[in-house]
């Protein structure tokens, strides 16, 4: 990536001190979701290394993810897969995630509204 866009993108990321609480950061994305060339840059690194490969879904984790994940699957042409806290729901839903041995996240989609009952679907995030 050019490093001038690199610096851009960085830039574009609001940090808000002590919040939620006091010495932990919080990065706010709307920023850089307001300013159409950034957002557009980092969708655009996002997708690149999935070019040219057939992506059924692409998942979001609740609620930046619905941002970044939408227009990504946009991007790959691919369907887009929501997921959502417990309490945020009533649609099927992916169970919790369980730590791996390489420090990743692995979900186990139990079933998808898109999708039949019984399909199941596992990503590692």
């Amino acid at each position: 990536m050019d490093p001038d866009m690199l610096r851009e993108i960085r830039e574009a990321i609001r940090a808000i001190p002590d919040y939620p609480k006091p010495g932990v950061t919080f990065r706010d994305i709307t920023t850089l979701l307001g300013n159409a060339r950034v957002f557009r840059a980092v969708v655009d690194q996002l997708v690149q290394p999935w070019l040219g490969t057939h992506i059924d879904r692409v998942a979001g984790i609740e609620a930046r993810g619905f941002i970044l994940g939408g227009a990504i699957a946009h991007q790959l042409s691919a369907g887009f897969v929501p997921i959502r806290k417990k309490a945020s729901s009533r649609m099927p839903r992916c169970v919790s995630p369980t730590p791996s041995s390489t420090g990743s996240m692995k979900w186990r989609c139990i079933a998808m509204p898109s999708a039949p009952q019984s399909a199941s679907f596992s990503w590692t995030i």
